[in-house]
């Protein structure tokens, strides 16, 4: 039992409760990862790292290709998405019911061909190139009010 919030009843302050089951992730088998990275462009400008905790290809800060658990998802340009619903692809949800935009699972039977899965990711990549750059926000330095006199 989690407590998420509380509130007040009469002159007492009572705590809601609800259970909130815990996310059952589970790791990237090592092989599925070493067939992701067999499939990353050779681009030199793209950047493996996590995201989630799963490895993720980005380009200009932009991710558009990754794993989860055992899938491999990929970012596509809106009509490369929309052919690959009508083949039978799927919209990419990390948690049910919260698709991620433009995000979608690659088939399985296309994960195991190896040309079929660098088609995905270069599907993916060609996307990211039409992206703008992600640029890291510019830390505001807060003003200090001036000394109190007194």
């Amino acid at each position: 039992m989690v407590v998420i919030a509380t509130s007040w009843r009469g002159d007492r302050r009572r705590p809601r409760e609800a259970i909130i089951a815990p996310m059952q992730w589970k790791k990237t088998p090592p092989a599925l990862a070493a067939t992701f990275d067999k499939a990353a462009p050779k681009d030199p400008k793209v950047v493996r790292k996590p995201m989630f905790g799963y490895p993720a290809l980005f380009l200009n800060g932009n991710m558009f290709a990754g794993t989860f658990q055992d899938k491999i998802v990929a970012r596509l340009a809106e009509d490369a998405r929309a052919r690959a619903l009508k083949a039978g692809a799927k919209h990419f949800e990390p948690m049910a019911g919260r698709p991620m935009k433009e995000y979608l699972v690659v088939p399985a039977a296309d994960v195991a061909k190896p040309a079929a899965l660098k088609k995905w990711i270069e599907q993916a990549h060609a996307y990211a190139t039409t992206l703008p750059e992600k640029t890291k926000p510019v830390k505001k330095i807060a003003k200090r009010a001036p000394p109190k006199k007194g």
